[in-house]
């Protein structure tokens, strides 16, 4: 079971990749990148793949979906899956999950807080704890945390006691909630994958004119440094200030212009126009704050624009207000290209090459 997020395109990823074409020059940039898993196609497809997001939780997802086994060898912990074995031997030991978002709560003068269990929000700590000693002592790579990290969200998802997002949690458990927590190996394939991980802001990231860059902004007022904030706390492996019902870590400085309406179309097209690459692939639906006329008319100042359409997909469904705003939204893509490509991207494309 993966992380459900907001706007994955786990079930588009192979078209959007289509749209990049083949591999023959660059790098595929997955410039939000969330969950990983465009980045994941154009790997398989064979290209060399850079992902960035902003949340260093969504990168370590997309870093776990990128990954092979040579990428990993935990050559100090003996493999990969005896290190998970490891970890799932880890006696329970309650620390900042614990204490924050369980029913333990209460003891502190919070309200009863149920994302988990007692018992799984102390194997969390403790886990968490294990990766970050092997990080200390230098057991682990940096790329060999992340898939680790990766695991454990993806562990606490497949028990938290939420409906998608951890925007709120359940009044009642749910029968995956009581279930006990379990790291589970992902399947790797063979071989390396040849990318690069970053964590930044989404302009200040460095592309080339050789590169093919996918953007996946947010679409809606759903802030995701807010909706995902307990992912945040589990890969930072911090004790912050919480706040409120929900126990919401500080999140404003991670606010992202895309979620805001009056904001939405200055952002989108300010980080078109900073853009270097020669082919950009916007996604966008018919859920988002920009109508697609309005965002189609003002790119076309920028190059060519063609309109991909995607796939009708099933709402997204967080919680009752979601599910009766309506059944469907429709995905497309927007490919913008330049009208006349600079010298630079001539020279760069007979000399960069895939993997």
């Amino acid at each position: 079971m993966g992380v459900r997020y907001i706007g994955s395109k786990a079930r588009v990823a192979d078209v959007i990749v289509d749209l990049a074409g083949d591999c023959t020059s660059g790098r595929f940039v997955d410039a939000f990148s969330g969950t990983g898993s465009v980045a994941s196609a154009a790997s398989t497809r064979g290209w060399s793949v850079m992902v960035n997001d902003s949340l260093p939780s969504a990168v370590a997802m997309s870093v776990g979906a990128v990954v092979r086994a040579e990428n990993v060898p935990f050559a100090a912990l003996g493999g990969y899956r005896n290190t998970v074995a490891t970890l799932n031997e880890v006696p329970p030991r309650p620390g900042f999950v614990h204490a924050q978002y369980s029913p333990a709560s209460r003891s502190i003068g919070a309200v009863e807080r149920r994302y988990f269990t007692e018992a799984n929000a102390a194997r969390l700590d403790a886990i968490r704890r294990r990766i970050g000693e092997w990080s200390s002592e230098g057991a682990l790579t940096w790329v060999e945390e992340q898939l680790l990290l990766a695991d454990l969200m993806q562990a606490a998802n497949s028990v938290a006691n939420i409906s998608g997002t951890y925007g709120c949690f359940l009044k009642d458990w749910t029968p995956p909630a009581l279930k006990a927590v379990s790291v589970v190996p992902r399947p790797l394939l063979p071989g390396t994958a040849d990318f690069e991980a970053v964590v930044g802001d989404v302009f200040d990231l460095a592309t080339t004119p050789a590169d093919t860059v996918y953007y996946d902004p947010p679409y809606t007022k759903r802030q995701y440094s807010a909706y995902y904030h307990l992912l945040e706390t589990l890969h930072a492996g911090d004790t912050p200030e919480v706040t409120g019902v929900t126990g919401l870590r500080p999140w404003q400085e991670k606010a992202s212009d895309f979620c805001y309406k009056i904001r939405a179309l200055d952002a989108l097209t300010r980080l078109v126009m900073k853009t270097k690459a020669r082919r950009i692939l916007l996604s966008y639906s018919t859920e988002g704050h920009v109508a697609k006329d309005q965002l189609m008319g003002a790119l076309s100042e920028v190059g060519d624009v063609t309109l991909h359409e995607i796939e009708t997909i099933g709402r997204y469904r967080p919680n009752a207000r979601a599910s009766a705003a309506g059944d469907t939204v429709d995905e497309y893509v927007i490919e913008i290209s330049s009208v006349d490509p600079p010298l630079e991207v001539q020279l760069d494309d007979s000399l960069a090459a895939c993997v």
